[in-house]
């Protein structure tokens, strides 16, 4: 009986929603007038056109879609769109020139405390944050274009910023131009898949305080970091390509005081340092491919019980980095290609364990002008030495089982 009572309430619901067009030759013109006679349920189609009309509140569950995507204008003023209702989906718009304000966040669209929102098939072009979920569950932001210009950190916002929310899919969004590409806060149990986030000021993707999340198959390309990750645990980390983010702090993926999570599977490639690992306790680093960077690694003195286990080094500068002698992580049938070693019984693991940690990686750690020597014969020479007699670098900086030939990843 209760279950015939929903159907007849939904079926209901249905038969009483209506549909709103909104255009330049519609009868209503106004989307804020549009919005103001919507019913909760309807739907509310706006044509092409451009409408500037401040800011625009959604205060009631509605389905909010562009035609032909007509421009929302915030005129540099206004945050143009802001969702305060449970269930909006928003869908086809071009958002762009929002207000810029450091105090106020003024965003392309912005949902303040909501559930089950649906922000898809959106271009946001030069707004001051672009889509900004706070306090927000079960919401889905999903194939949007984000475009900003900024040139310095504290003239823009983030792309996708998410602040103390749960249970967020940020899915196949392509964002550039912004602070950080997609910024996490206080966010659980959400996950990031197939975005590219490539030429952001600082990183391509952020992530504070923020645990039991993941991001799988996405692209962090050309920003002035590829990934942070600080003050977490359980994040899983899979599948993902980190390319060519350069510069003196630059790397491919910055780990600061996080545990228990997992990187698997993912490219390293042509980044000032692949991985920088800070206070960074029981992660595994499994099946991954570092190749092309100036340091594969950097592991500082405060990590501890990390496992390091079947990857591949290839053509890079520095295999390893560290700033200290205790080493308390673990190295296993990695393929190293400047692994020097033989394999008489034909299993394709070394017979001679490998120091991934050169001496001239030591010693440019403690004094960076000496990348001034390197190439040159005397470091070569040094380095050999150090192979056949160790003296600096630590004894258990060390796979014990190295492989012959780099694994099919």
């Amino acid at each position: 009986m209760k279950k015939i009572l929903f159907i007849m309430l939904l079926f209901s619901s249905f038969l009483h929603a209506h549909i709103i067009d909104v255009g330049p030759k519609k009868s209503i013109k106004s989307i804020k007038k549009a919005i103001y006679l919507a019913k909760i349920g309807d739907t509310i189609i706006v044509h092409k056109g451009t409408y500037k009309e401040g800011n625009i509140i959604i205060d009631k569950k509605v389905v909010f879609i562009g035609k032909d995507f007509p421009i929302l204008d915030g005129q540099k003023k206004y945050e143009v769109l802001s969702v305060k209702a449970d269930s909006v989906v928003v869908d086809g718009f071009k958002v762009i020139r929002s207000g810029h304000a450091t105090l106020e966040d003024p965003c392309g669209i912005k949902v303040y405390n909501k559930k089950n929102v649906i922000i898809q098939n959106n271009i946001l072009d030069d707004n001051f944050f672009g889509i900004y979920i706070q306090n927000g569950r079960n919401c889905l932001i999903k194939n949007n274009t984000i475009i900003a210009y900024g040139k310095e950190e504290q003239e823009i916002g983030n792309g996708i910023h998410c602040w103390k929310s749960d249970n967020l899919q940020i899915i196949a969004n392509k964002i550039s131009g912004h602070r950080d590409g997609i910024y996490f806060e206080f966010v659980t149990n959400s996950v990031i898949w197939r975005n590219i986030s490539s030429k952001n000021i600082r990183y391509g993707l952020h992530f504070m305080f923020s645990n039991d999340d993941a991001y799988i198959t996405n692209v962090f390309k050309n920003n002035g970091a590829g990934v942070s990750v600080m003050f977490t645990k359980n994040v899983k980390m899979f599948n993902n390509y980190f390319e060519e983010n350069w510069g003196d702090s630059a790397y491919g993926l910055f780990l600061k005081e996080i545990s228990d999570s997992q990187i698997i599977g993912n490219k390293f490639s042509r980044n000032t340092s692949g991985i920088h690992m800070e206070g960074t306790n029981r992660i595994l680093i499994e099946k991954n491919v570092f190749q092309a960077n100036g340091w594969a690694m950097k592991i500082q003195a405060s990590c501890m019980d990390n496992e390091i286990v079947n990857n591949n080094f290839i053509a890079n500068t520095f295999d390893m980095g560290t700033n200290g002698s205790l080493v308390l992580n673990k190295f296993n049938t990695n393929y190293w290609d400047k692994y020097e070693g033989y394999d008489l019984n034909k299993d394709g693991v070394g017979d001679v364990p490998y120091h991934p940690l050169s001496l001239f990686a030591v010693l440019v750690e403690k004094n960076p002008a000496a990348m001034l020597l390197f190439r040159s014969f005397m470091i070569t020479l040094l380095d050999k030495s150090e192979k056949v007699l160790p003296s600096i670098t630590p004894d258990n900086f060390v796979d014990n089982s190295p492989l012959m030939h780099s694994l099919p990843l």
